[in-house]
């Protein structure tokens, strides 16, 4: 699976190039963001090219941010597309994860 990984100061910004975090890839996706995850405390998923996510996705999230605050770590996503966004709300996730509208605010609020 393909993944961008950017560093901005002591952030690793992570944008998954892919257009759904489903049943069919989770698994993967889990695994080669693994290293990622051990390798840093802050993470940013830039979510902007991911159009779908099922349960499956959603959990491989929570299991990210469960990994990074075992070590006092966090993770919020951004560029969360609408319909995400909307099951994101149904399900609560964004009472969970963090999410912000653009880059400079999620990585403001690593700051703060």
């Amino acid at each position: 699976m393909e993944l961008k990984i950017e560093k901005t100061d002591d952030v690793v910004v992570v944008t998954p190039v892919i257009e759904a975090l489903d049943a069919s890839n989770s698994k993967e996706f889990k695994s080669d963001i693994s290293p990622v995850l051990m390798e840093n405390k802050k993470v940013l998923f830039d979510m902007s090219n991911v159009k779908f996510v099922d349960s499956s996705g959603c959990g491989t999230l929570l299991s990210c941010l469960r990994q990074l605050n075992s070590e006092e770590g966090d993770l919020k996503l951004m560029g969360v597309q609408k319909a995400v966004q909307t099951l994101f709300e149904l399900v609560r996730m964004h009472r969970i994860i963090e999410i912000f509208d653009s880059r400079e605010e999620a990585l403001d609020s690593f700051k703060a």
